[in-house]
């Protein structure tokens, strides 16, 4: 009897010893553990690979803060933002002024019959007409066809115009194939920058000894604009082309 339980316990053993070799049990728990560590690998990756485009993303926006302050403490330094807010009279003025700083001899044309310059500056020997653009929107091909139909009258050697904004590219194109020189926004402020702070004209100033003059159009109440036409300058209602009514200046 004793020795049937011995068997018996031996026999218990032996199945339990087959069952934990068992190999297919083996197989399986091995590729449990290999994709329990996949996972685990994977949802490192995942977190590893988020960190790194969150600190991407963090040094990339610092870097364009300190770039847009930059740019910002450039555009105070020009003056251009208060240019913006100048007529074209006043843009005109300033730009007189800017070249005379520049050394040039500047005559500001008459705002009637202007013939498509105005201003005449010399330096040199050499004698340019200028097309002053204070817009808000880029400049067309008037302006350049304008300033490059001057050079016969006054008699210059070139042209120019000269914006606080950009050019289409129908106007540069123009420009190019009639030797008309273009000067954009950007240059324009680098021109003022470029320029001795003790020297160069402050624009706040030429607003101020040149204040704007505003007129009410006495048919439909909106503002009347100060526009240049062939036979020069005139006040234009600003519901144009709706109301058609001007004055003169």
């Amino acid at each position: 009897m004793w020795k049937e339980k011995v068997n018996g316990d031996e026999l218990t053993l032996a199945r339990r010893r087959r069952k934990k070799e068992d190999p297919v049990a083996q197989l399986v728990g091995g590729i449990a553990v290999l994709l329990a560590g996949w996972v685990g690998y994977q949802t490192y990756s995942i977190l590893m690979a988020g960190l790194t485009l969150l600190l991407v993303m963090v040094v990339a926006l610092v870097i364009i803060y300190f770039i847009n302050q930059k740019k910002e403490e450039r555009l105070k330094q020009s003056g251009i933002r208060d240019i913006d807010q100048m007529d074209g009279r006043q843009f005109e003025h300033y730009l007189g002024l800017l070249f005379r700083s520049h050394g040039y001899k500047v005559e500001v044309t008459r705002a009637a019959g202007d013939y498509g310059a105005d201003l005449v500056i010399q330096k040199d020997g050499k004698k340019i007409v200028v097309q002053a653009k204070r817009y808000s929107k880029n400049v067309g091909i008037d302006a350049v066809q304008q300033a490059q139909a001057s050079i016969a009258h006054y008699k210059a050697h070139e042209a120019w115009v000269v914006s606080n904004r950009d050019y289409t590219e129908a106007a540069r194109n123009l420009a190019s194939s009639n030797s008309v020189r273009l000067i954009s926004r950007e240059m324009l402020i680098e021109m003022m920058l470029k320029m001795n702070p003790a020297s160069k004209p402050d624009p706040k100033k030429v607003i101020a000894q040149m204040p704007q003059k505003t007129l009410q159009c006495d048919r439909c109440g909106n503002e009347m604009i100060r526009r240049k036409g062939p036979k020069g300058e005139f006040f234009g209602c600003s519901n144009y082309p709706k109301c058609r009514n001007t004055k003169a200046v």
